[in-house]
């Protein structure tokens, strides 16, 4: 059984920060193996990627609107991942999501499809 569990989403002003931590936990689950994603999903629209990161940390990848503002990274030690948010926008308010990728495969994957267990999601509402 592997969980994923999202914190740090909250309220905030046009401008402002927020970190998003993911924890990884799971008897079989070998944090260090997955490519992990963060996905996000506003009212009334498809799930899309946001950011992901390999399974060795190596190559890293945002969708263009939060290039810039957006860092992602992964502490294998702590086996979390971490989506630091800059300069938020309204538009970027929705349920953040993330997901770990367990195929091991060549390249990151930046669809939904990829990914085998996702977190609950954590609620970013930006106002302006």
């Amino acid at each position: 059984q592997v969980q994923l569990v999202e914190s740090g989403g909250g309220l905030v002003q046009a401008g402002g920060s927020l970190r998003l931590s993911c924890a990884a936990s799971g008897r079989t689950f070998s944090f260090s193996r997955y490519d992990m994603g963060w996905f996000r999903q506003a009212p009334g629209k498809e799930r899309e990627f946001v950011a992901g990161i390999r399974w060795n940390g190596v190559s890293i990848y945002y969708r263009d609107s939060v290039k810039g503002r957006f860092t992602i990274s992964r502490d294998s030690a702590k086996g979390t991942v971490y989506l630091q948010m800059n300069s938020l926008k309204p538009e970027d308010t929705a349920v953040y999501y993330c997901a770990a990728d367990s195929r091991y495969g060549m390249v990151l994957s930046r669809s939904s499809l990829d990914y085998d267990y996702w977190g609950q999601g954590t609620q970013v509402t930006v106002s302006s």
